[in-house]
């Protein structure tokens, strides 16, 4: 069995101001983005650096709001109804994927009225800077000691551990490294070499949406549903799972559409 590190929520104290791993996660995962993306435009014409700055800045916009929003409207409303001033405690944790990836997408919206940039363009650029921000969010969760997994069936396990916000100090699976390794850096890795070479349009934001569903639905079977959630449909379906099936299916026909219309925004088949 491992031991939980117990790591101090709070990164840094400056006198009043207090830094929370949470919110400084969420720093690293804009800043890896931005790092990414500026590296990305340097690849192909028609991207500058003020593009992918705002680009940026509008995709984080869509991750907070969204994440936070969609978070309290799908698992904590009734926590929201009898404190409303809750959902501007980010700090704390507390945010859903789902919530998070519609904000985005609305973001995309504006980003793209600005810059004469078609959506789908927009969106095979920035995907795969995506899971590393994934990652850097799963980690938070780690060290909140939140969304932790289920306990561990096998005495002989060797990576289970107690976590201390869990009452029942059961062995656990460390779900949020599982979540962290899978759905963030096995998936930036098959992002990044698929968009590497030119694809149809369509098809990398594709990919992204069956990878991310397929790592998440996966990963749910060590998550401990949430706790006012529990198993929803059949008898072992979680929220996540049942949110991230339609991700899957209309990644699929995404694809298959993307590679029917050949339509290509960089490289020697370019076209428009």
């Amino acid at each position: 069995m491992l031991t939980y590190p117990n790591i101090d929520p709070v990164a840094l104290s400056l006198g009043p101001l207090k830094v929370h791993w949470y919110g400084l996660m969420y720093l690293l995962a804009f800043l890896c983005a931005w790092g990414l993306a500026s590296y990305r435009a340097k690849q192909r014409d028609g991207w500058t650096a003020d593009m992918v700055s705002d680009l940026v800045f509008y995709g984080a916009l869509g991750v907070v709001l969204g994440g936070r929003i969609g978070y309290v409207l799908f698992y904590e409303f009734g926590k929201f109804l009898s404190d409303p001033l809750w959902l501007f405690q980010v700090w704390t944790g507390g945010m859903s994927f789902h919530g998070g990836f519609i904000g985005v997408m609305l973001a995309m919206i504006l980003w793209c009225r600005k810059y004469q940039k078609t959506w789908f363009e927009t969106l095979d650029f920035i995907a795969p800077c995506v899971p590393t921000g994934l990652m850097f969010g799963r980690i938070g969760n780690f060290i909140g000691g939140e969304l932790y997994g289920r306990a561990v069936q096998d005495p002989n396990y060797p990576f289970g551990m107690i976590f201390p916000t869990d009452p029942l100090h059961l062995v656990r699976h460390p779900s949020q490294i599982y979540q962290a390794v899978c759905e963030g850096l096995i998936l930036f890795l098959v992002l990044w070499w698929f968009s590497s070479k030119p694809r149809p349009r369509m098809a990398i934001s594709a990919l992204f949406l069956i990878g991310y569903g397929l790592a998440r639905f996966s990963m749910e079977f060590f998550r401990e549903p949430d706790a006012d959630q529990g198993f929803i449909l059949f008898g072992w379906m979680t929220k996540g799972q049942i949110l991230t099936v339609p991700m899957i299916l209309i990644g699929l026909w995404m694809l298959w559409y993307a590679y029917k219309r050949k339509i290509y925004d960089w490289g020697p088949l370019k076209n428009r």
